[in-house]
């Protein structure tokens, strides 16, 4: 289990960017009146979409030095689930209230701008809000937690379903999550792609942040390469050398990782070079080689990020800059493969 209270620690946070933002790059819809906690959100509003292509949202903006050549096509549609943004005590319930303006406007200044924002060169962007669960649910026993994480499923599943009926029209679909996304991703695609009809129509699940169990799908399969379409990939992230944490070294499966250098489950060592870039502290600024890779036993050993006073970086497990790592070359690859799966 991923130690969820190092994601929003402050050192990781000033150094991949996640709380800093510009707003000269978007616009942020009105968020409604504060409603209980119970209230279930309603798709149709797209004031309950953190993300969608009718509105301008942070996923939309576009890192600066990439501005010339953004394209801007939907040739797929991206469904991203984001990570847990309801931290701290959960004086308001274990499930996040739909309406809260603060968790919300935190979920759009960091996941939606730094995570979601990877996929808007050639898709549609729809990331649901969802009554998510407080990241303490992580830290209880099982048998209590799960029916708060169950209640986070319920709206991913009903903006799915809403998103399927109303705005796919025969679209390419991507699915993508972080941390908590992810374990309702996994969910998700179990439910609606994997031996069904619409797996035919998955370019691809970029599922990180969580560990994906070998066996947890039948028929869904890991990607063989940069180019392979209908399957997944996932890794967690940790500085090399790093022994395993008790969360990781508890774990009695194999998890799957996928070198996003590589984008193979190869363990071998893939240097910087083979980094595109990641978006770090500064959206506007491309960090180039920013981190080599290698797959360590369930997880992905990176060096330190490519940045001035690394030094001062202490943090060892990288679960916050899953993606920001390794941003462009994340941006690139979901381009070709959507590429490879048309041409299928």
């Amino acid at each position: 289990m991923i130690k969820y209270k190092t994601y929003f620690s402050l050192s990781l946070i000033i150094v991949f960017g996640l709380s800093a933002c510009n707003k000269k790059f978007y616009t942020l819809s009105p968020v409604p009146a504060v409603h209980p906690t119970d209230k279930k959100p309603d798709y149709s509003n797209l004031a309950y979409w953190a993300a969608h292509p009718w509105k301008k949202d942070p996923s939309d903006s576009v890192p600066t030095p990439l501005l010339a050549e953004y394209r801007g096509d939907s040739l797929a549609d991206v469904f991203f689930i984001h990570p847990t943004t309801y931290t701290g005590n959960n004086r308001r319930g274990w499930n996040a209230p739909i309406d809260d303006a603060e968790i919300n406007s935190k979920t759009d200044l960091t996941t939606i701008l730094y995570q979601a924002s990877v996929f808007n060169d050639v898709c549609r962007v729809f990331a649901p809000r969802y009554r998510q669960a407080n990241i303490n649910a992580f830290y209880i026993d099982g048998s209590l937690s799960e029916r708060y994480f169950d209640t986070a499923y319920e709206d991913v599943r009903r903006a799915f379903l809403y998103y399927l009926e109303n705005y796919n029209v025969g679209h390419p679909i991507i699915i993508a999550s972080h941390s908590q996304g992810t374990k309702h991703a996994g969910r998700l695609l179990k439910e609606f792609f994997e031996n069904k009809p619409l797996q035919k129509k998955l370019v691809c699940a970029y599922i990180v942040g969580m560990p994906i169990s070998e066996k947890y799908f039948t028929s869904l399969v890991p990607c063989k390469d940069s180019l392979s379409t209908g399957c997944y990939v996932g890794w967690r992230t940790f500085k090399s050398g790093y022994t395993e944490p008790k969360f990781v070294a508890k774990e009695a499966f194999k998890s799957i990782v996928i070198n996003p250098l590589s984008w193979t489950t190869d363990s071998s060592f893939f240097p910087s070079t083979l980094n595109r870039g990641g978006i770090l502290l500064n959206f506007n600024k491309i960090i180039p080689n920013t981190v080599n890779a290698k797959i360590h036993g369930n997880v992905l050993w990176t060096s330190k990020p490519n940045i001035a006073f690394k030094f001062l970086l202490f943090k060892k497990n990288y679960h916050v800059g899953d993606f920001n790592l390794f941003y462009m070359n994340i941006r690139e690859n979901v381009a070709a493969r959507i590429k490879a799966y048309i041409g299928k």
